[in-house]
This record gives C-alpha cells, sequence and structure tokens, in this order.
C-alpha cells in the first residue's frame, strides 16, 4: 500500500496539477452542523438516495418537490406512524415514484431515527459517529435501517456532508491495485481492510474519508 502523497501525485497528474486537484475535493460538514440537522433532513436524504438507487437520478432529482410535499416535509413523527390509507394513497401520488418497498422504507426509516432519539437523536448518532470506524456506522444503518446496505448507505452519508467514504468502482479498483482487497468490499474482514487502509491515510495525510475517497477515485 502506497503512501498517500504518492496516490495523490498520481491523482493531481490526472487532474491539471495539486492546486486543480484540490479545487475538486470536497470536505465534510463540521461535526457540529451534523449534530444539529433537524432529524426530517435525515430522513430526506437517506429516502432519496434509497429512490435513487437503481434509478435514473435526474428523475428523482426533478421530481423531489413532490417527494417532500407527498411526504409532508418528511416529517418524522408523521411518516413512522404512517397508516395504511396513507400508504395506499401514496402508491397512486404521481409526484413521486410509486415502488412500494421504497415507500415502506420511508415509513421503516422514520421509525428507525424515533429510535435514535433514546440514543441523543440522528444527528448526535449520525453525525458524531467516530470517522475511524465508519464501518461501524455502516453496519448499523444496515441492520436497523431499512434499504440502507451496500452503496445507498454511504451515499446518504456523503450527501449528508459527514466524513464518509464511498466504495465506488474507481475507488474499488484503487484500493484492489493498493493490495488492500483483492474485489469488491462485501464481507466483514474485507470492510475492516478499507477502514484500516483509510484510517492509515488519515493519520498519514491529516485529511477526511471524504476528501481520501474522492482523491482515491480521480488517480484512475
Amino acid at each position: 500500500m502506497q503512501h498517500f502523497d504518492k496516490i495523490f501525485d498520481i491523482a493531481a497528474a490526472r487532474h491539471g496539477g495539486a492546486e486543480a486537484l484540490e479545487a475538486k475535493l470536497s470536505r465534510p460538514k463540521p461535526t457540529a452542523d451534523l449534530v444539529n440537522m433537524p432529524e426530517d433532513r435525515w430522513l430526506s436524504i437517506i429516502s432519496k438516495c434509497i429512490f435513487q438507487a437503481g434509478f435514473n437520478w435526474k428523475v428523482i432529482e426533478a421530481k423531489w418537490d413532490g417527494f417532500e410535499t407527498a411526504f409532508g416535509g418528511f416529517d418524522v413523527g408523521r411518516c413512522a406512524f404512517m397508516d395504511d390509507e396513507t400508504f395506499d394513497a401514496l402508491l397512486q401520488d404521481t409526484r413521486i415514484v410509486r415502488n412500494g418497498t421504497k415507500i415502506a422504507s420511508v415509513r421503516e426509516n422514520a421509525a428507525f431515527l424515533l429510535e435514535l432519539r433514546e440514543e441523543g437523536g440522528a444527528g448526535h448518532v449520525l453525525g458524531g459517529w467516530p470517522s475511524a470506524d465508519f464501518i461501524g456506522l455502516l453496519a448499523l444503518l444496515a441492520e436497523r435501517g431499512s434499504r440502507l446496505g451496500g452503496a445507498s448507505a454511504q451515499y446518504a452519508m456523503r450527501f449528508a456532508g459527514r466524513d464518509s467514504f464511498i466504495l465506488s468502482r474507481d475507488v474499488t479498483t484503487r484500493l484492489i491495485t493498493e493490495g488492500v482487497i483483492d474485489k469488491p468490499a462485501t464481507s466483514k474482514k474485507a470492510m475492516t481492510a478499507v477502514q484500516s487502509a483509510f484510517n492509515t491515510w488519515m493519520d498519514q495525510s491529516g485529511r477526511s474519508l471524504t476528501e481520501i475517497s474522492r482523491v482515491l477515485a480521480m488517480s484512475l
């Protein structure tokens, strides 16, 4: 596994130099901002990523105002206690993508966020989770959330602004090239190896998971 500086240099050479690469890097929001983010915004972001999965993202983006209205601004209490009549109405609502299992996931994830109130709240748990154990957060989302296994959870955390890595095709290819994994990471052992590599690169560079993930993606 190469030192992060070497990988950064490879990415910089492909993207017009170090300054140009720096300008393309996104950075996570401050933890305080995430902790204070309303839970309805967490539910909205999570739901959006679930609806985008396997679908044309541009279509979901274009209809998102309709989603916000249809789901009552993603009020967590209202969504968690959605009755069958409301659910059936959503199945006929042309403002949204009428996928029953994904509509159900809004209700289920709202209930999950309600549970987090007893643990400090969504902002505290999801936003304050340590970056050095990001895979632990992904495991929690997969176990207790709905349809939040794999990439959906990774994208949701990134779009929420929390420090995160996304195991895209390019990031995975770089991790394989560096000898961290030998195929896409799906097992606990492989995810532990990925987290360990990111932690090493964080120590070497002083950068966030988000920045490192982007550099890996742009190194190919």
